[in-house]
């Protein structure tokens, strides 16, 4: 990310033309938690269908639900459902801090990025060029596998994460290469280039190149390149032996087997996510990145391009670029970001090229992926009413 961030003409112009927008909608405002209440005859005629669907997960098992919905002109937000605190009844958090799993992926990816632009990384240079020797297995050649193969997926290599039981996660602490050496353990799942397939080693090695380039943790290049820059003032990189969350959140709870009952999984070492998902943030910093990046203030515009150019993900109408996903929205066109799942917390949500952006938070991780797709559909409600 650049340093330069305060001459932002797209995200102004945009936003200006947003709020035109919104005063001639003022009749679709909604109650929502920190928000001023419009007139009561609209708040009676049309419910607010984001507090309506975090209410839905909390009946659906979740001990709580958290929400930012930011609008055209840059208006946000916040909602809440459930309890923060199953054993004291505690109020959830406004906005409170949580674990963002994955979407660390896009933080490293736009730090790879803007290397790339500045000339000190090349994306289909291999993975060798700046790790010598150190990928090699059962059908894994440093050698043959690209910069860009890992950002956006088509690496082949094994997954590391599968092979770490989630009580692990507690107490343990995890070196990066210790990490890749789980994963260089297994076989490749398919030749580089051949199709889409995700994995957590391809972040912790993309990681391992930036932090190789810069000669810095990639933790204080996250921190210098995007977290400062943008004032994301409740975002950071736990330093290693941190299990703690710092600022008020709800806490986070996990199944060990589907037979279960929840267990506090709030206090974790987030190692084993690393450069792949060892982030904190809240739903607002989370909606500044994203919207941020899509409005070029992180990324010069080649590099943004190349972040945007996707593969299919499956069939289900999503595309993985590098480090950021596209999802289709009902109501037409698609949403930008990435989401991400770590024992005790999932996040959904992303941002559109016109400034609206939602994430969504729930302290557990749903135990089927229909608990998954009905989190994403509030986020799809949240961007289409």
């Amino acid at each position: 990310m650049r340093e330069q961030t305060a001459h932002r003409p797209r995200s102004s112009e945009r936003r200006r033309r947003g709020a035109l927008a919104a005063a001639a909608a003022v009749a679709l405002a909604v109650v929502a938690t920190g928000a001023l209440a419009p007139p009561t005859a609209f708040a009676a005629a049309r419910p607010d269908t984001v507090q309506q669907g975090l209410e839905a997960l909390v009946r659906d098992g979740q001990p709580a639900a958290l929400a930012t919905v930011q609008d055209r002109a840059g208006r946000s937000r916040t909602y809440t459902a459930g309890v923060g605190d199953l054993a004291t009844g505690a109020k959830v958090p406004r906005d409170g801090q949580v674990r963002i799993g994955s979407n660390t992926k896009t933080f490293t990816a736009v730090v790879v990025l803007q290397l790339v632009g500045e000339g000190k990384i090349d994306l289909d240079a291999d993975v060798d060029t700046y790790l010598p020797g150190l990928v090699r297995g059962d059908g894994i050649d440093g050698r043959h596998i690209k910069v860009r193969q890992l950002l956006q997926h088509t690496s082949g290599l094994p997954e590391y994460g599968t092979h770490i039981r989630d009580d692990e996660m507690v107490h343990r602490y995890f070196e990066a290469r210790d990490l890749v050496d789980i994963a260089l353990r297994h076989k490749a799942e398919f030749a580089p280039g051949k199709r889409w397939s995700y994995s957590n080693t391809n972040y912790v090695l993309a990681g391992l190149i930036a932090q190789k380039v810069t000669g810095r943790p990639l933790a204080e290049e996250i921190d210098r390149r995007i977290v400062r820059p943008l004032g994301l003032r409740h975002t950071y990189f736990p330093a290693p032996g941190d299990k703690t969350i710092r600022e008020p959140h709800p806490r986070g709870y996990h199944r060990l087997t589907t037979e279960e009952p929840l267990r506090d999984f709030t206090e974790i070492d987030p190692s084993a996510g690393g450069a792949a998902g060892q982030m904190i943030s809240t739903n607002s910093d989370v909606n500044r990145f994203f919207t941020a990046l899509l409005d070029g203030e992180l990324l010069p515009a080649a590099q943004l391009a190349q972040m945007r150019t996707t593969v299919p993900v499956g069939n289900t109408g999503a595309g993985y670029g590098l480090g950021l996903m596209s999802r289709p929205l009902t109501c037409g066109g698609v949403y930008w970001g990435h989401g991400g799942d770590i024992a005790g917390y999932e996040t959904r949500g992303g941002a559109t090229d016109d400034g609206r952006a939602v994430n969504i938070a729930v302290t557990s991780i749903p135990v089927e992926i229909a608990g998954t797709r009905r989190v994403e559909a509030v986020v799809d409600k949240a961007l289409c009413r």
